[in-house]
């Protein structure tokens, strides 16, 4: 005989496949063994259609297709002899789904055996429909099965209930078909007709609102006598699991309680007395009992109770929490971050076993504890929590430190009433885990310091000392530098000492040490570096003696790759060598930040900026008076990405970048460009945003240009409280940016003025002359020449200029874009300005632009020294 013939033997063909050393061996033996089953059905071969129907049934478990055989499943089902139904059935389920069309051709003959005289085809019958039923077959034959529940054999009977359940599933409008049936099912002896019962009982409540109601008045009392009978049986090998009768049917009952008194007080009340029962008299050294005692904790919490039965299912999971299986600890963490919600206090009792599990050495167990012991932290807990999270945190993994360190933080924010317990448990926090922390804990750490002013020479001591020890914890650096900075005097003379705080003895040098240590380690980013920096800038005000030394460690970052480094130490190294009048104001310590203000800005509630109320003025740490504008703190944050709108009006930006009263009126020059619209420019020119840096390609020292000094302060003024202009910010102005002569003055006949040097370095010149029209002592004509004192060409040479509101500017085209070299010629602009306000002092702000050498060069500068009276 062939072996690939349709005659060949199932256990045969397994054979050959298997024997198959690869996978286009096992498709040749499949192809070929198809290609003889596909002839043997065109034949009509009855004697072998069994055994086709198996091989296909092998040939799809192995996942090739065999949708070709699904019609001979239909013929064997139809056939009389129950073997070959047996087989038919079986292939139906395996190679059919009920989203076949073809299924519905086996209605009739599933009708059929679900009324035969024979026990066992009725059976295979109920199988196939539980398993692939659709919503019209269960339309078509609910009423066969509903008349099966009620069949003599208790194995047709459980086949019933769960088909039964297929059907309600498929088809919910039916369940109430079920509901008489299935109650008398709730009496039955049968174990196994019984636990069939209750889960269609309980699918049944879950679909229709009628059968819970009328199971919660009818059957409550009859399932609490029959778990009460099971719990107090006695040993039954038939039933027996390790030692407890029939677990599963255990488990069901319970939960089918669970949907009964979920919600309704009288049928809660009337099962309280067997769950207490179950849950003292099953033992819980087996797998079986705690499964039973799991279902149990979860009845009882489900149900309405008065707390009683709560307390006794909350210590159970108490011991769980003893046991040595993973599986059962996790479980009882879970339940018991539920029953927080109903139980908190007898959660409390077993607070000592949790924080056990926070130290397991299993991962998910950890994790799980964490985050149940957060749930329990309260005001009168706190403490003690805290500390032996914090000492577990010492020798904790570094995978779990992360999670660890997060609820640590958050909850010593949350409940922290002191803020000296705060600020030591966050430094105890920051020298174990410091690179774990977040931007924003260090953040609002810095604002509790900040606020509270009489710990601050507690604080700088404290970090010192930390900082000494665990300089590779990224965040306690940074505090520590900040602190070192603003308060480094009280550090050295150990201001501000508390009695439970040891002496220290700090000089400047070793303060110094501190931050320089910080710049210079190799694992310091680019955050930590540029606090430092700041640090050192505050020092040199507070240091006065170690000033050049601390001057010598900026410098060397002059060089920096990194530019936002190199740029602070260039700017910073411009303020300690030319603007030590001021330096001490730029320094001050940081204000106190309001803490609605704080938190809001922390929640995303308020804007980036701070604006004060209109009508108001606020009161600047410096004593300085400032109106009440826009926003002109954070317009001068150059650490902030977003550039603030202008105002409605145009005119709080220059008001408070330049403190006085003004206006943005803008009036470019040159030919061919046109302007851009006057509120773009504007921002543009006061450099609200981004500043260029000059290009001159002269020394280093004059590559800092004026326009820089204004940045340095500027830059500096976000990371302090100082940097405000005040209302009378002339003088302060003048001190930035007076390296040309002082303004001239009148002569007496007030019509002639000497010329002003508006603005000079080391390749360009601007000179105003000043003239006045006859009759119109407002206007001012201002003739601006322009003198090229290096040696390259300018080219595309363009002036622009901004004034105040009360004042009117006209520029007139200028004589050239093209400046030459060395002076040999110059350019000529005329200007127009009406002063509305006359005698109030002229403002103005220019920026010069010109290509030499095919770069852009960009220069700025703020001119406050013109004549008096124009």
């Amino acid at each position: 005989m062939n072996p690939f013939s349709s005659g060949t033997r199932l256990r045969d063909m397994i054979r050959a496949i298997r024997a198959c050393k690869t996978a286009a061996e096992e498709r040749a033996v499949v192809r070929k063994e198809c290609a003889a089953i596909r002839a043997s059905i065109n034949e009509d071969d009855q004697d072998y259609r069994h055994r086709n129907l198996a091989k296909l049934m092998f040939i799809q478990i192995l996942g090739y297709p065999t949708h070709f055989g699904q019609m001979e499943c239909l013929k064997l089902i139809a056939s009389a002899g129950f073997p070959e139904k047996r087989i038919g059935y079986l292939g139906l389920m395996l190679l059919l789904d009920e989203r076949q069309e073809v299924l519905m051709l086996v209605t009739n003959s599933l009708k059929q055996d679900l009324n035969h005289s024979n026990q066992y085809i009725v059976g295979l019958a109920l199988c196939a429909l539980g398993n692939i039923c659709s919503a019209e077959m269960a339309r078509d034959l609910s009423p066969e099965v509903e008349r099966l529940l009620q069949f003599r054999d208790p194995n047709i009977r459980k086949k019933a209930a769960l088909c039964s359940i297929r059907i309600i599933k498929k088809v919910p409008d039916l369940a109430e078909n079920f509901i008489n049936c299935a109650a008398s099912l709730l009496k039955e002896k049968h174990h196994g007709v019984l636990i069939t019962g209750v889960q269609l009982c309980a699918d049944l409540c879950k679909v229709s609102s009628e059968a819970l109601e009328y199971f919660r008045k009818k059957c409550t009392e009859g399932l609490v006598r029959t778990l009460r009978d099971i719990v107090n049986s006695p040993y039954s090998p038939e039933y027996d699991t390790s030692g407890i009768t029939d677990p599963y049917l255990h488990i069901r009952l319970l939960k089918l309680l669970r949907i009964l008194g979920q919600g309704d007080a009288d049928a809660s009340d009337r099962m309280t007395d067997i769950l207490a029962q179950v849950a003292t008299k099953t033992e819980s050294n087996k797998n079986a009992g705690n499964a039973i005692l799991y279902e149990c904790v979860e009845t009882i919490m489900s149900i309405e109770d008065d707390g009683g039965l709560r307390v006794l299912a909350i210590n159970i999971l108490g011991k769980f929490l003893s046991n040595r299986d993973n599986n059962i600890r996790y479980v009882a963490l879970n339940m018991l971050m539920r029953a927080t919600t109903l139980d908190a206090q007898a959660v409390q009792r077993h607070r000592a076993t949790i924080l056990d599990c926070v130290k397991d050495s299993d991962a998910s167990i950890r994790k799980r504890a964490l985050e149940l012991l957060y749930l329990l932290v309260n005001e009168n807990n706190v403490k003690p929590l805290i500390k032996e999270l914090i000492e577990y945190l010492e020798v904790s993994d570094q995978e779990f430190k992360g999670d660890l360190t997060a609820k640590i933080c958050s909850l010593v924010e949350k409940f922290s009433s002191e803020k000296i317990w705060y600020i030591d448990q966050m430094l105890k926090v920051l020298s174990e885990a410091g690179n774990f922390v977040k931007d924003e804990v260090w953040h609002a750490l810095i604002f509790v310091i900040s606020n509270a002013s009489d710990l601050h020479g507690y604080t700088v001591r404290a970090l010192y000392r930390a900082f000494l020890t665990s300089t590779e914890q990224e965040t306690l650096v940074r505090v520590a530098v900040w602190c070192i900075g603003e308060y480094g005097d009280m550090l050295v003379n150990n201001v501000g000492m508390l009695d439970i705080e040891d002496p220290i003895t700090v000089t400047e040098c070793d303060a110094v040490d501190a931050v320089e240590v910080a710049i210079k380690r190799h694992t310091s980013d680019l955050t930590t570096k540029a606090m430092a920096l700041i640090a050192l800038l505050k020092l040199s005000s507070r240091f006065p003696s170690s000033s050049e030394r601390i001057k010598g460690i900026i410098v060397q970052n002059k060089g920096n790759l990194v530019l936002e480094l190199q740029q602070r130490s260039i700017e910073f190294n411009r303020i300690l060598q030319k603007h030590q009048k001021i330096r001490s104001a730029l320094v001050e310590r940081m204000p106190v930040l309001d803490e609605a203000t704080f938190s809001g800005r922390r929640a995303g509630s308020l804007p980036t900026a701070i604006s004060t109320s209109s009508g108001a003025p606020s009161n600047l740490p410096n004593g300085i008076a400032k109106p009440a504008t826009a926003p002109i703190p954070d317009l001068l944050d150059l650490s902030s990405d977003d550039v603030p709108a202008p105002s409605s009006s145009g005119g709080d930006f220059p008001q408070d970048l330049l403190g006085v009263d003004l206006s943005p009126t803008l009036a470019p020059s040159g030919a061919g460009k046109p302007p851009k619209a006057s509120t773009d420019v504007l921002l543009d020119l006061l450099s609200i945003g981004t500043y260029l840096p000059v290009q001159t390609g002269s020394s280093a020292a004059d590559i800092l240009s004026s326009s820089q000094d204004d940045k340095a302060l500027a830059s500096l003024s976000s990371l302090s409280a100082n940097a405000t202009s005040p209302v009378n910010a002339a003088p302060m102005m003048d001190l930035l940016d007076g390296h040309g002569p002082g303004p001239q003055k009148p002569k007496e006949n007030g019509q002639a003025y000497q010329s002003l040097v508006a603005y000079e370095s080391s390749s360009l010149r601007v000179m105003f002359n000043f003239s006045k029209q006859p009759g119109s002592p407002q206007t001012t004509l201002i003739q601006a020449t322009f003198t090229n004192l290096s040696s390259n060409v300018y080219n595309d040479f363009l002036f622009q200029a901004a004034v105040p509101k009360f004042l009117q500017l006209h520029l007139d085209p200028a004589s050239s874009n093209t400046l030459p070299a060395s002076g040999d010629g110059s350019i000529t602009q005329n200007l127009k300005v009406t002063n509305s306000q006359h005698g109030k002092l002229l403002v103005m702000r220019v920026r010069i632009a010109y290509k030499t050498n095919n770069k852009d060069v960009l220069e700025e500068r703020q001119i406050n020294n013109f004549p008096q009276n124009l």
